[in-house]
């Protein structure tokens, strides 16, 4: 029996009941640009005191800043006493804010992800004060509230036990939201996010292509802004910051 006349159908129905499920992306910006906090080029050798290293590898060259995530697997410390885990590659940068527009080119080499992250580190609350980001892969971009979600510690503790795993996808629903988009390896796009209040918005080259509204977005004090790389290497230039106000309807 051939079965594909039948396949057909059913990823249509199971592709609609997916999209309607996501939230509904505002078409015009939701945030309305200040002034301007931060602004690099990545050009010449002289970089802002601010930017500092978080997790390994991120260097300065060709006029842009690379990306190559390092931590591939876990390994033991060097005293052999504890275990570094994989990570991706993460660049930190001391703008403190509240809402904001953020505005980046990203290059894809070879990499699978790149992201942009806000952090509250005297949060605790959240492992290492994670609150919410937005990340770029070439199918898909995901907006997720961490700090309500995947790195809030009710959550990462009771998913220690296999037998919460219903109350956890409860806490979890809506505290992220994954759309699809098609990008390529080794072509540059710039990409914005906007944060306002409790919401998120992700544009890329000027289209809107994700967007969420949950509590932890709307964190008070987002003390830092991180880039982050995981895979092979991907390149970020020109990133500007502005504080935001909400956009007027």
């Amino acid at each position: 029996m051939n079965i594909r006349p039948l396949l057909a159908p059913f990823l249509l129905i199971s592709a609609a009941a997916f999209a309607a499920d996501l939230p509904k992306i505002p078409s015009k910006p939701i945030a309305e640009k200040k002034e301007l906090l931060f602004s690099d080029d990545m050009n010449g050798s002289e970089h802002d005191k601010r930017w500092h290293r978080v997790v390994d590898t991120f260097v300065f060259e060709n006029n842009a800043l690379k990306g190559t995530q390092t931590r591939v697997k876990d390994q033991p410390s060097k005293d052999g006493k504890s275990v570094i885990t994989a990570h991706a590659a993460v660049y930190g940068l001391e703008v403190p804010t509240k809402d904001t527009v953020i505005e980046v080119k990203m290059r894809f080499d070879g990499c699978t992800m790149m992201d942009v992250e806000f952090d509250d580190r005297k949060y605790t609350a959240a492992h290492y004060g994670h609150l919410c980001r937005a990340q770029v892969r070439l199918d898909k971009v995901t907006i997720m509230d961490e700090r309500e979600g995947s790195q809030n510690m009710i959550i990462k503790e009771l998913r220690k036990d296999p037998a919460k795993k219903d109350e956890v996808n409860k806490l979890m629903a809506g505290k992220s939201a994954t759309f699809p988009v098609k990008l390529e390896q080794n072509k540059e796009y710039t990409v914005v996010v906007e944060t306002v209040g409790d919401e998120m918005r992700v544009s890329i080259d000027g289209k809107a292509v994700a967007f969420l509204k949950s509590a932890g977005i709307g964190h008070e004090t987002k003390s830092k802004i991180e880039l982050g790389v995981a895979g092979q290497s991907g390149w970020f230039d020109d990133i500007k910051v502005w504080n935001a106000a909400p956009a007027k309807k």
